[in-house]
Protein backbone atom coordinates (compact mmCIF):
# COMPACT_ATOMS: atom_id res chain seq x y z
CA UNK A 1 0.00 0.00 0.00
CA UNK A 2 1.20 3.64 -0.66
CA UNK A 3 2.37 6.28 1.79
CA UNK A 4 -0.64 8.10 -0.10
CA UNK A 5 -3.09 5.68 0.76
CA UNK A 6 -2.31 5.15 3.88
CA UNK A 7 -2.56 8.96 4.57
CA UNK A 8 -5.87 8.99 2.31
CA UNK A 9 -6.99 5.81 4.77
CA UNK A 10 -6.00 7.67 7.96
CA UNK A 11 -8.12 10.55 7.39
CA UNK A 12 -11.38 8.98 6.59
CA UNK A 13 -11.04 6.76 9.91
CA UNK A 14 -10.65 9.74 11.48
CA UNK A 15 -14.02 11.20 10.48
CA UNK A 16 -15.67 7.70 11.26
CA UNK A 17 -14.02 8.24 14.50
CA UNK A 18 -15.22 11.62 15.16
CA UNK A 19 -18.92 10.23 13.55
CA UNK A 20 -18.90 7.84 16.07
CA UNK A 21 -18.63 10.47 18.68
CA UNK A 22 -15.43 9.69 20.28
CA UNK A 23 -13.20 12.62 21.82
CA UNK A 24 -11.56 14.82 18.84
CA UNK A 25 -8.13 14.53 20.65
CA UNK A 26 -8.48 10.74 21.56
CA UNK A 27 -9.50 10.14 17.72
CA UNK A 28 -6.19 12.27 16.74
CA UNK A 29 -3.61 10.85 18.71
CA UNK A 30 -5.02 7.18 17.62
CA UNK A 31 -5.29 7.73 13.94
CA UNK A 32 -1.84 9.30 14.28
CA UNK A 33 -0.05 6.50 16.14
CA UNK A 34 -2.02 4.00 13.87
CA UNK A 35 -0.71 5.69 10.50
CA UNK A 36 3.03 6.68 11.75
CA UNK A 37 3.01 2.64 12.73
CA UNK A 38 2.02 1.82 9.32
CA UNK A 39 4.45 4.17 7.47
CA UNK A 40 7.51 4.09 9.85
CA UNK A 41 6.98 1.05 11.65
CA UNK A 42 6.20 0.54 15.59
CA UNK A 43 9.07 2.01 17.24
CA UNK A 44 9.31 5.17 15.14
CA UNK A 45 5.04 5.63 16.11
CA UNK A 46 6.19 4.64 19.58
CA UNK A 47 8.90 7.47 19.95
CA UNK A 48 6.38 9.95 18.53
CA UNK A 49 3.88 9.29 21.24
CA UNK A 50 6.52 10.21 23.75
CA UNK A 51 8.19 13.01 21.98
CA UNK A 52 5.33 15.02 20.52
CA UNK A 53 3.34 15.85 23.63
CA UNK A 54 6.01 17.27 25.69
CA UNK A 55 7.40 19.14 22.94
CA UNK A 56 4.46 20.60 21.80
CA UNK A 57 3.09 21.51 25.00
CA UNK A 58 6.19 23.23 26.44
CA UNK A 59 5.76 25.86 23.77
CA UNK A 60 6.04 28.76 25.78
CA UNK A 61 3.42 30.75 24.09
CA UNK A 62 1.06 27.98 24.59
CA UNK A 63 1.29 28.78 28.30
CA UNK A 64 -0.87 32.03 27.58
CA UNK A 65 -3.93 30.15 26.78
CA UNK A 66 -4.29 28.87 30.71
CA UNK A 67 -3.55 32.21 31.93
CA UNK A 68 -6.37 33.74 29.68
CA UNK A 69 -8.73 31.51 30.36
CA UNK A 70 -8.56 31.59 33.66
CA UNK A 71 -8.91 35.55 33.51
CA UNK A 72 -12.01 35.15 31.72
CA UNK A 73 -13.77 32.51 34.58
CA UNK A 74 -12.66 35.01 36.85
CA UNK A 75 -14.22 37.91 35.34
CA UNK A 76 -17.36 35.64 35.03
CA UNK A 77 -18.05 34.03 38.09
CA UNK A 78 -17.02 37.24 40.00
CA UNK A 79 -19.27 39.05 38.10
CA UNK A 80 -16.77 41.53 36.73
CA UNK A 81 -18.90 42.48 33.26
CA UNK A 82 -22.19 42.57 34.75
CA UNK A 83 -21.98 46.40 34.31
CA UNK A 84 -21.37 46.24 30.57
CA UNK A 85 -24.78 45.73 29.49
CA UNK A 86 -26.33 47.86 31.79
CA UNK A 87 -24.37 50.89 30.51
CA UNK A 88 -24.65 50.07 27.41
CA UNK A 89 -28.48 49.78 27.88
CA UNK A 90 -28.86 53.20 29.50
CA UNK A 91 -26.86 54.69 27.29
CA UNK A 92 -28.44 53.36 23.69
CA UNK A 93 -32.16 52.04 25.14
CA UNK A 94 -33.73 54.97 22.85
CA UNK A 95 -32.36 54.23 19.37
CA UNK A 96 -34.81 51.44 17.45
CA UNK A 97 -33.82 48.01 18.93
CA UNK A 98 -31.62 50.00 21.12
CA UNK A 99 -31.49 47.38 23.88
CA UNK A 100 -30.08 44.54 20.79
CA UNK A 101 -27.58 47.08 19.74
CA UNK A 102 -26.46 47.47 23.83
CA UNK A 103 -26.56 43.53 23.52
CA UNK A 104 -24.27 43.70 20.81
CA UNK A 105 -21.92 46.21 22.61
CA UNK A 106 -22.04 44.36 25.71
CA UNK A 107 -21.22 40.77 24.20
CA UNK A 108 -18.16 43.00 22.43
CA UNK A 109 -16.83 43.99 25.44
CA UNK A 110 -17.26 40.87 27.04
CA UNK A 111 -15.71 39.14 24.61
CA UNK A 112 -12.62 41.36 25.12
CA UNK A 113 -12.57 39.57 28.95
CA UNK A 114 -13.30 36.37 28.60
CA UNK A 115 -12.53 35.42 24.83
CA UNK A 116 -14.93 32.84 24.76
CA UNK A 117 -18.52 32.45 22.74
CA UNK A 118 -20.41 30.05 24.61
CA UNK A 119 -19.59 32.08 27.77
CA UNK A 120 -20.37 35.52 26.18
CA UNK A 121 -23.81 33.46 24.94
CA UNK A 122 -24.56 32.07 28.62
CA UNK A 123 -23.82 35.34 30.63
CA UNK A 124 -25.62 37.64 28.32
CA UNK A 125 -28.70 35.46 27.94
CA UNK A 126 -28.82 35.58 31.54
CA UNK A 127 -28.76 39.36 31.86
CA UNK A 128 -29.99 40.78 28.14
CA UNK A 129 -32.62 38.77 27.21
CA UNK A 130 -35.00 38.81 30.01
CA UNK A 131 -34.39 42.49 29.71
CA UNK A 132 -35.44 42.72 26.49
CA UNK A 133 -38.30 40.62 26.82
CA UNK A 134 -39.35 42.88 29.51
CA UNK A 135 -40.20 45.64 26.96
CA UNK A 136 -41.62 43.49 24.60
CA UNK A 137 -38.75 42.70 22.52
CA UNK A 138 -39.53 39.97 19.82
CA UNK A 139 -37.94 36.74 21.27
CA UNK A 140 -36.52 35.78 18.01
CA UNK A 141 -35.03 38.73 17.94
CA UNK A 142 -33.57 39.22 21.61
CA UNK A 143 -31.81 35.52 21.60
CA UNK A 144 -30.45 35.56 18.16
CA UNK A 145 -28.89 38.96 18.78
CA UNK A 146 -27.24 37.31 22.03
CA UNK A 147 -26.40 33.64 20.28
CA UNK A 148 -24.76 36.03 17.29
CA UNK A 149 -22.89 38.57 19.33
CA UNK A 150 -21.49 36.06 21.25
CA UNK A 151 -19.32 34.84 17.90
CA UNK A 152 -17.26 38.05 18.72
CA UNK A 153 -15.85 36.20 21.45
CA UNK A 154 -13.19 35.04 19.16
CA UNK A 155 -12.34 37.85 17.21
CA UNK A 156 -11.70 40.36 20.02
CA UNK A 157 -8.29 39.25 21.93
CA UNK A 158 -7.44 38.29 24.02
CA UNK A 159 -8.87 34.84 21.68
CA UNK A 160 -7.89 31.46 22.40
CA UNK A 161 -8.57 30.15 18.82
CA UNK A 162 -6.49 32.84 17.38
CA UNK A 163 -3.14 32.30 20.10
CA UNK A 164 -3.98 27.90 19.37
CA UNK A 165 -4.10 29.04 15.34
CA UNK A 166 -0.68 31.28 16.02
CA UNK A 167 1.17 28.47 17.79
CA UNK A 168 0.30 25.78 14.93
CA UNK A 169 1.12 28.38 12.31
CA UNK A 170 3.88 29.77 14.24
CA UNK A 171 3.01 33.41 13.39
CA UNK A 172 2.60 36.50 16.06
CA UNK A 173 -0.05 36.43 18.18
CA UNK A 174 -0.25 39.94 18.72
CA UNK A 175 -0.45 40.59 14.92
CA UNK A 176 -3.42 38.08 15.13
CA UNK A 177 -5.11 39.67 17.95
CA UNK A 178 -4.74 43.43 16.26
CA UNK A 179 -6.67 41.50 12.59
CA UNK A 180 -8.59 40.23 15.41
CA UNK A 181 -9.68 43.59 16.52
CA UNK A 182 -11.02 45.38 12.72
CA UNK A 183 -12.79 41.91 12.27
CA UNK A 184 -14.61 41.96 15.39
CA UNK A 185 -15.46 45.40 14.78
CA UNK A 186 -16.28 45.25 11.80
CA UNK A 187 -18.70 42.09 12.88
CA UNK A 188 -20.34 44.46 15.70
CA UNK A 189 -21.27 47.05 12.75
CA UNK A 190 -22.82 44.16 10.40
CA UNK A 191 -24.96 43.16 13.59
CA UNK A 192 -26.20 46.57 14.55
CA UNK A 193 -27.17 47.56 11.16
CA UNK A 194 -29.01 44.08 10.79
CA UNK A 195 -30.64 44.65 14.15
CA UNK A 196 -31.79 48.84 12.94
CA UNK A 197 -33.05 47.07 9.56
CA UNK A 198 -34.98 45.02 10.67
CA UNK A 199 -36.74 47.26 13.60
CA UNK A 200 -37.19 49.98 10.79
CA UNK A 201 -38.98 47.54 8.36
CA UNK A 202 -40.93 45.83 11.42
CA UNK A 203 -41.33 48.23 14.03
CA UNK A 204 -43.31 45.76 16.26
CA UNK A 205 -39.98 43.36 16.94
CA UNK A 206 -38.73 46.39 19.44
CA UNK A 207 -40.88 48.81 20.63
CA UNK A 208 -39.44 52.25 21.33
CA UNK A 209 -38.21 52.83 24.89
CA UNK A 210 -39.24 56.54 25.53
CA UNK A 211 -37.78 56.90 29.31
CA UNK A 212 -34.70 58.67 29.24
CA UNK A 213 -31.86 57.94 31.93
CA UNK A 214 -30.87 61.38 33.62
CA UNK A 215 -27.46 61.99 33.19
CA UNK A 216 -26.18 61.16 36.73
CA UNK A 217 -27.51 57.73 35.98
CA UNK A 218 -25.85 57.09 32.57
CA UNK A 219 -22.26 58.21 34.16
CA UNK A 220 -22.66 56.14 36.94
CA UNK A 221 -23.30 53.11 34.96
CA UNK A 222 -19.75 54.49 33.20
CA UNK A 223 -18.08 53.88 36.33
CA UNK A 224 -19.04 51.14 36.64
CA UNK A 225 -17.48 49.68 34.04
CA UNK A 226 -14.18 51.43 35.14
CA UNK A 227 -12.38 48.41 36.77
CA UNK A 228 -13.05 45.84 34.03
CA UNK A 229 -11.88 48.31 31.23
CA UNK A 230 -8.94 49.46 32.74
CA UNK A 231 -8.19 45.29 33.13
CA UNK A 232 -8.80 45.28 29.34
CA UNK A 233 -6.45 48.12 29.15
CA UNK A 234 -3.89 47.40 31.12
CA UNK A 235 -3.48 43.76 29.33
CA UNK A 236 -3.84 44.95 25.50
CA UNK A 237 -2.27 48.10 26.62
CA UNK A 238 0.89 46.44 27.40
CA UNK A 239 0.28 43.69 25.08
CA UNK A 240 0.44 45.95 21.81
CA UNK A 241 2.70 48.31 23.37
CA UNK A 242 5.54 45.95 23.58
CA UNK A 243 5.77 45.75 27.72
CA UNK A 244 4.35 42.11 27.48
CA UNK A 245 4.65 39.08 25.64
CA UNK A 246 1.27 36.80 24.70
CA UNK A 247 1.76 34.71 28.05
CA UNK A 248 3.06 37.36 30.25
CA UNK A 249 0.02 39.63 29.29
CA UNK A 250 -1.73 36.28 29.95
CA UNK A 251 -0.14 36.55 33.62
CA UNK A 252 -0.82 39.78 34.30
CA UNK A 253 -4.87 39.60 33.04
CA UNK A 254 -5.03 36.32 35.25
CA UNK A 255 -3.54 38.99 38.49
CA UNK A 256 -5.28 42.13 37.20
CA UNK A 257 -8.77 39.81 37.41
CA UNK A 258 -8.08 38.69 40.95
CA UNK A 259 -7.33 41.76 42.34
CA UNK A 260 -9.92 44.09 40.78
CA UNK A 261 -12.85 41.16 41.62
CA UNK A 262 -11.33 41.57 45.31
CA UNK A 263 -11.41 45.00 45.46
CA UNK A 264 -15.26 45.15 44.67
CA UNK A 265 -15.84 42.50 46.76
CA UNK A 266 -17.20 39.84 44.45
CA UNK A 267 -14.64 37.12 44.98
CA UNK A 268 -14.78 34.20 47.14
CA UNK A 269 -13.02 30.95 47.85
CA UNK A 270 -15.88 29.09 45.84
CA UNK A 271 -15.44 31.86 42.76
CA UNK A 272 -11.92 31.09 42.91
CA UNK A 273 -11.59 27.42 43.06
CA UNK A 274 -14.82 27.15 40.38
CA UNK A 275 -12.45 29.28 38.14
CA UNK A 276 -9.24 27.22 38.31
CA UNK A 277 -11.41 23.82 38.35
CA UNK A 278 -12.86 25.34 34.86
CA UNK A 279 -9.48 26.26 33.68
CA UNK A 280 -8.22 23.19 34.25
CA UNK A 281 -10.88 21.06 32.41
CA UNK A 282 -11.17 23.67 29.57
CA UNK A 283 -6.92 23.32 28.72
CA UNK A 284 -6.84 19.81 29.46
CA UNK A 285 -9.28 19.07 26.61
CA UNK A 286 -7.78 22.01 24.16
CA UNK A 287 -4.26 20.38 24.98
CA UNK A 288 -5.07 17.02 24.34
CA UNK A 289 -6.72 18.14 21.03
CA UNK A 290 -3.31 20.20 20.06
CA UNK A 291 -1.40 17.32 20.27
CA UNK A 292 -3.03 15.09 18.82
CA UNK A 293 -2.98 17.91 16.07
CA UNK A 294 0.21 17.77 16.32
CA UNK A 295 0.73 14.16 15.43
CA UNK A 296 -1.47 14.71 12.68
CA UNK A 297 0.66 17.20 10.88
CA UNK A 298 3.58 14.46 11.10
CA UNK A 299 1.76 11.88 9.81
CA UNK A 300 0.31 13.84 6.81
CA UNK A 301 3.60 15.04 6.39
CA UNK A 302 5.64 12.08 6.46
CA UNK A 303 2.55 10.54 4.04
CA UNK A 304 2.55 13.05 1.36
CA UNK A 305 -1.03 13.46 1.39
CA UNK A 306 -0.46 16.77 2.32
CA UNK A 307 1.45 18.00 -0.37
CA UNK A 308 -0.20 15.72 -3.13
CA UNK A 309 -3.75 17.57 -2.27
CA UNK A 310 -1.89 20.91 -2.56
CA UNK A 311 -0.27 20.24 -6.30
CA UNK A 312 -3.79 18.85 -6.79
CA UNK A 313 -5.45 21.73 -6.16
CA UNK A 314 -2.51 24.32 -7.23
CA UNK A 315 -3.14 22.53 -10.86
CA UNK A 316 -6.34 24.14 -11.28
CA UNK A 317 -4.72 27.00 -11.51
CA UNK A 318 -8.13 28.36 -10.13
CA UNK A 319 -6.39 31.45 -8.08
CA UNK A 320 -6.61 32.13 -4.05
CA UNK A 321 -10.46 33.47 -4.54
CA UNK A 322 -11.50 30.36 -5.39
CA UNK A 323 -9.37 28.76 -3.01
CA UNK A 324 -10.90 30.79 0.27
CA UNK A 325 -14.08 30.18 -1.29
CA UNK A 326 -14.11 26.37 -1.15
CA UNK A 327 -12.21 26.76 1.91
CA UNK A 328 -14.77 28.71 3.90
CA UNK A 329 -17.25 25.79 2.64
CA UNK A 330 -15.08 23.28 4.25
CA UNK A 331 -14.94 25.13 7.33
CA UNK A 332 -19.10 26.29 6.96
CA UNK A 333 -19.57 22.70 6.75
CA UNK A 334 -17.57 21.52 9.80
CA UNK A 335 -18.84 24.26 11.80
CA UNK A 336 -22.30 22.86 11.90
CA UNK A 337 -21.11 19.49 13.80
CA UNK A 338 -17.64 20.06 15.38
CA UNK A 339 -16.48 22.57 18.30
CA UNK A 340 -14.44 25.43 16.34
CA UNK A 341 -10.42 24.65 17.61
CA UNK A 342 -11.17 21.00 16.77
CA UNK A 343 -12.43 21.57 13.36
CA UNK A 344 -9.22 24.28 12.96
CA UNK A 345 -6.82 21.85 14.50
CA UNK A 346 -8.04 18.77 12.01
CA UNK A 347 -7.65 20.63 8.74
CA UNK A 348 -4.81 23.26 9.22
CA UNK A 349 -2.36 20.48 8.47
CA UNK A 350 -3.82 20.14 4.98
CA UNK A 351 -4.68 23.60 4.23
CA UNK A 352 -2.15 25.63 5.78
CA UNK A 353 0.21 24.48 3.21
CA UNK A 354 -2.35 25.35 0.48
CA UNK A 355 -2.69 29.40 1.64
CA UNK A 356 1.19 29.84 1.56
CA UNK A 357 1.83 28.14 -1.79
CA UNK A 358 -1.15 30.15 -3.05
CA UNK A 359 0.98 33.88 -0.93
CA UNK A 360 -2.09 34.57 1.02
CA UNK A 361 -1.31 36.39 4.18
CA UNK A 362 -1.32 33.34 6.89
CA UNK A 363 -2.52 36.61 9.36
CA UNK A 364 -5.36 37.51 7.61
CA UNK A 365 -6.35 33.46 6.92
CA UNK A 366 -5.90 33.50 10.87
CA UNK A 367 -8.46 35.71 11.29
CA UNK A 368 -10.42 34.64 8.67
CA UNK A 369 -10.57 30.73 9.81
CA UNK A 370 -11.51 32.08 13.32
CA UNK A 371 -14.55 33.82 11.64
CA UNK A 372 -15.41 30.80 9.69
CA UNK A 373 -15.69 28.87 12.59
CA UNK A 374 -17.35 31.05 14.98
CA UNK A 375 -20.58 31.48 12.41
CA UNK A 376 -20.65 27.65 13.09
CA UNK A 377 -21.78 28.09 16.32
CA UNK A 378 -24.98 29.38 15.45
CA UNK A 379 -25.55 27.37 12.14
CA UNK A 380 -27.81 24.03 12.43
CA UNK A 381 -27.82 21.52 13.57
CA UNK A 382 -25.70 21.99 16.09
CA UNK A 383 -25.00 25.74 16.61
CA UNK A 384 -23.67 26.09 20.20
CA UNK A 385 -24.14 29.09 20.93
CA UNK A 386 -27.81 28.69 20.07
CA UNK A 387 -27.96 25.84 22.00
CA UNK A 388 -26.19 26.84 25.34
CA UNK A 389 -29.06 30.37 24.75
CA UNK A 390 -31.78 28.58 24.62
CA UNK A 391 -30.86 26.36 27.77
CA UNK A 392 -30.10 29.53 29.54
CA UNK A 393 -33.16 31.64 29.20
CA UNK A 394 -35.63 27.97 29.43
CA UNK A 395 -39.75 28.26 27.86
CA UNK A 396 -39.13 31.89 26.91
CA UNK A 397 -37.34 31.11 23.67
CA UNK A 398 -37.39 27.31 22.49
CA UNK A 399 -33.96 26.07 19.95
CA UNK A 400 -36.35 26.65 17.07
CA UNK A 401 -37.22 29.78 17.85
CA UNK A 402 -33.19 31.25 18.56
CA UNK A 403 -32.08 29.81 15.08
CA UNK A 404 -35.04 31.62 13.94
CA UNK A 405 -33.30 34.90 14.81
CA UNK A 406 -30.07 34.25 13.85
CA UNK A 407 -30.75 33.54 10.48
CA UNK A 408 -30.46 37.14 9.16
CA UNK A 409 -27.02 37.67 11.16
CA UNK A 410 -25.92 34.50 9.49
CA UNK A 411 -26.51 36.56 6.38
CA UNK A 412 -24.89 39.53 7.56
CA UNK A 413 -21.83 37.13 8.53
CA UNK A 414 -21.94 35.30 4.96
CA UNK A 415 -21.75 38.79 3.32
CA UNK A 416 -19.04 39.80 5.50
CA UNK A 417 -16.79 36.95 4.95
CA UNK A 418 -17.81 37.83 0.99
CA UNK A 419 -16.19 42.08 1.96
CA UNK A 420 -13.25 40.68 4.21
CA UNK A 421 -11.72 38.75 0.94
CA UNK A 422 -12.61 41.59 -1.20
CA UNK A 423 -10.92 44.49 1.55
CA UNK A 424 -8.17 42.16 3.06
CA UNK A 425 -7.00 45.44 4.43
CA UNK A 426 -10.15 45.12 7.05
CA UNK A 427 -8.05 42.65 8.64
CA UNK A 428 -4.23 43.57 8.07
CA UNK A 429 -4.38 47.34 8.21
CA UNK A 430 -3.84 47.36 11.85
CA UNK A 431 -1.12 45.21 12.24
CA UNK A 432 0.37 46.82 8.97
CA UNK A 433 -0.19 50.00 10.96
CA UNK A 434 0.09 49.56 14.33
Amino acid sequence: MSDIMIGVLGILGLLVLIASNMHIGIALILVSYVGLWALVGEAAAWGMLQVVPFSFISNWTLSSVPMFVLMGFVCYHANLTGGLFDAARIWLARLPGGLAIASVFGCSGFAAVTGSSVACAAAMGKVAVPEMLRHGYDPSLATGTVAAAGTVGALIPPSILLIVFGVVAQVSITDLFLGGIGAGLATSVAYVLVILLRVKLNPALAPRVTASAPLSEKMAALRQTLPIILLVVGVLGGLFGGLFTATQAGAVGAILSIVVAAMKRTLSFGVLRKSVVETLVTCGSLFIITIGASMLTRFLTLSGIGWSISDAVLAFDAGPVVLLLAIAAVYLLLGMFLEPIGAMLITLPIFLPLILQADVDPIWFGVFVAKLLEIGMITPPIGLNVFVLSSTVGRAAPTAIVFRGVFWFFVADILLLALLIAMPGIILFIPNHF
